[in-house]
């Protein structure tokens, strides 16, 4: 289980990202982290895959702490794609972190090739990332954290740039499987079709939370964050 337990973090200007965030993870739970833009989303997520130090507060997986060990556990996508891409190939760049731990590269290029197949881009598996449409570096940078089998996945606004086809892809995708997934994005519809339940975040701290759908088909709760109801829930 992931346990956050009062995270506090400002940045170097002085503004506080995040106020006093408490919240927990269980084993193969799917958890989506709203709220509008500013709010932390971000912030939380960096923490919880370890690529920001704790300044105040704890954050433990399964009883341990430290950034070491959630390095290790959690898989991390960005909001930006192209911050992730430096190989010369997409097949390269989805098995950099099984080399780099150790895997011999063709092995490596063979696990690689199964993750671009289950997501349906195994097509693009020679070409450049950086020749690719935004959506098709989303998939890519996907693919790459689940090479390394973490235990958590955390996405930041994981279907940005996707059209329908791919979007409803990774949907099914995450739907599917068994990892516990923390997805800090803005579309609540996705959220809707893959998680059992949100965490509401407003000027870094957690403003509501509960179990889905009935949560965001409260318009007073999400008018509040600077959030509108799901297209699915709009008369």
């Amino acid at each position: 289980m992931l346990e956050v337990e009062g995270l506090r973090y400002q940045y170097p200007d002085g503004h506080e990202a995040l106020r006093g965030v408490s919240l927990s993870v269980g084993a193969g739970e799917k958890v989506a982290i709203v709220g509008a833009n500013g709010s932390g989303k971000s912030t939380l997520l960096l923490h919880i895959a370890g690529a920001v130090e704790v300044q105040s507060g704890r954050i433990t997986l399964n009883g341990r702490d430290g950034s070491d060990i959630l390095r290790e556990k959690v898989g991390l996508t960005f909001q930006n794609a192209d911050d992730e891409l430096l190989m010369p190939s997409v097949i390269e760049d989805v098995a950099f972190s099984l080399v780099a731990s150790g895997m011999p590269p063709h092995s490596a290029h063979e696990r690689a090739g199964e993750i671009l197949t289950k997501l349906g881009i195994s097509h693009l598996s020679s070409r450049p990332p950086h020749r690719l449409s935004g959506g098709e570096k989303r998939l890519v940078t996907f693919a790459g954290i689940l090479a390394s089998n973490p235990e958590i996945l955390a996405l930041d606004e994981p279907t940005a740039g996707l059209d329908p086809k791919a979007r409803r892809r990774v949907i099914n995708f995450l739907r599917e499987t068994e990892k516990a997934v923390i997805l800090a994005t803005h579309d609540l519809d996705m959220a809707l079709d893959v998680c059992g339940r949100a965490v509401i975040l407003s000027g870094g701290v957690i403003s509501a939370e509960g179990e889905l759908p009935e949560l965001f088909k409260n318009g007073k709760i999400l008018e509040a964050s600077g959030l509108e109801l799901p297209l699915r829930f709009q008369s």
